[in-house]
C-alpha cells in the first residue's frame, strides 16, 4: 500500500500526487509500487525491497542522492489467541525532496504521524521526521516490555500449584521476545550513534534535545530489557522446579495411598489362597469375614494416620 502526505500549515493531508517536501509511506508495498518509488527519486531497488526481509540488519547506508535508515521496531503477532511480541525491520529513506518510509506491515508506530497526532511534525523537516520516528519507536519497546513484565507478573500467580507446561512454553516465547528486543535495541543504539555524525542528515537548532531524549529512550529501553529477560530467566528455573516439586508431591500421595491399599489386599490375598480351613485363623466362626474387614480396615486407619503425623501429606 502506498500513501503519499504533506504538511500544510499546522495540519497535514493524504495527497495523490508526489510533491517536494511530502512524505510517501510504503506498507506491505506491491512490487509495482517500490518500483514507481525507486524510478522516480533514482532509488536502488534493491533498498526499497531490503526492510521487507525480516533478517535485514539495522544499519545507515549513504548512496549517491539519498540515505537510507534501517532499524527494528517491535511489532505484535496473534497466534494461538495471543499476542506475541517481534521485531520487524523500517527502512527511512531520505532524498533531496521527500521522504519514505518502507515497512513489511502497516506498523501502528507511523498511525499517529498520518493522523497528525505528533506535536511539531511537519513532512519537509526530514531530519526532525527521522527523529521523532526514533523516539516514538523507543517508546513503544517500552510500552511492550512493560506489558511482557504484566504477563510474567500474571504468570506468576499460577506458578505455585502449576503441573503442566503450559506457563513454561509462554515463558520461554516471552524470554525469546525480549531476546529479539535487547539485539534489535542495541543495532539501534549504532545507528543512532552514527546518526550523530552523519553530515548529510542536517539537524536542526531544536533537534539536539530530540536526539539526547531519543538516545536516552533507547538506552533504557536496552536496560529494562536486559533486566526483565534476567527476571525472567529465573523464573523460568524457578517454574521448573516447582512444577517438579508438585509433581513429586502427587507422586508422594499416590505411593501413601498405594501403601495403605496394599494392607487389606495383603491380608484378603492370604484368605484367598487354596489352604485347609482349619489352618486359617478365625475360619471357625460365621464372624469371621467381618472381623478380617474389620482388622484390615483397623490397620488401614493406623498406617493413614501414621503418614500424617509424619507430615508426608504436605
Amino acid at each position: 500500500m502506498l500513501k503519499t502526505f504533506i504538511s500544510q500549515e499546522d495540519d497535514i493531508r493524504q495527497i495523490k500526487q508526489f510533491e517536494k517536501g511530502s512524505w510517501i509511506a510504503l506498507s506491505n508495498p506491491a512490487d509495482s509500487e517500490l518500483a514507481e518509488v525507486a524510478e522516480r527519486y533514482d532509488i536502488d531497488l534493491a533498498d526499497m525491497r531490503a526492510p521487507l526481509d525480516e533478517e535485514e540488519r539495522s544499519r545507515v547506508d549513504v548512496e549517491k542522492g539519498y540515505t537510507m535508515i534501517i532499524v527494528d521496531i517491535p511489532t505484535v503477532e496473534n497466534r494461538g489467541g495471543r499476542d506475541w511480541y517481534d521485531t520487524i525491520p523500517l527502512s527511512i529513506i531520505v532524498t533531496n525532496d521527500v521522504i519514505i518510509t518502507v515497512c513489511s506491515e502497516d506498523t501502528p508506530l507511523l498511525h499517529p504521524f498520518m493522523e497528525g497526532r505528533i506535536r511539531n511534525f511537519y513532512t519537509y523537516m526530514r531530519s526532525r521526521f527521522i527523529l521523532q520516528i526514533l523516539y516514538r519507536n523507543s517508546q513503544m519497546y517500552l510500552r511492550y516490555l512493560r506489558i511482557v513484565d504484566a504477563e510474567s507478573d500474571k504468570l506468576e500467580l499460577h506458578l505455585q500449584n502449576s503441573l503442566q507446561n503450559r506457563e513454561i512454553l509462554i515463558l520461554m516465547e516471552l524470554s525469546k521476545t525480549l531476546v529479539y528486543f535487547a539485539t534489535s535495541l542495541r543495532s539501534n543504539e549504532v545507528v543512532l550513534e552514527k546518526l550523530t555524525k552523519l553530515p548529510r542528515i542536517k539537524q536542526y537548532p531544536d533537534d539536539e534535545d530530540l536526539l539526547s531524549d531519543v538516545i536516552i529512550e533507547n538506552k533504557q529501553a536496552i536496560e529494562m530489557a536486559s533486566i526483565y529477560s534476567g527476571v525472567l530467566q529465573g523464573m523460568m528455573d524457578a517454574f521448573g522446579s516447582i512444577v517438579s516439586n508438585n509433581l513429586n508431591n502427587v507422586m508422594k500421595i499416590f505411593s501413601i495411598l498405594s501403601i495403605v491399599l496394599n494392607i487389606p489386599t495383603i491380608i484378603f490375598s492370604a484368605y484367598g489362597m487354596n489352604l485347609n480351613l482349619k489352618g486359617m485363623p478365625l475360619s471357625h466362626t460365621v464372624w469371621g469375614f467381618a472381623i478380617v474387614w474389620l482388622i484390615a480396615l483397623v490397620l488401614s486407619v493406623v498406617a493413614w494416620i501414621y503418614f500424617r503425623k509424619a507430615r508426608l501429606f504436605r
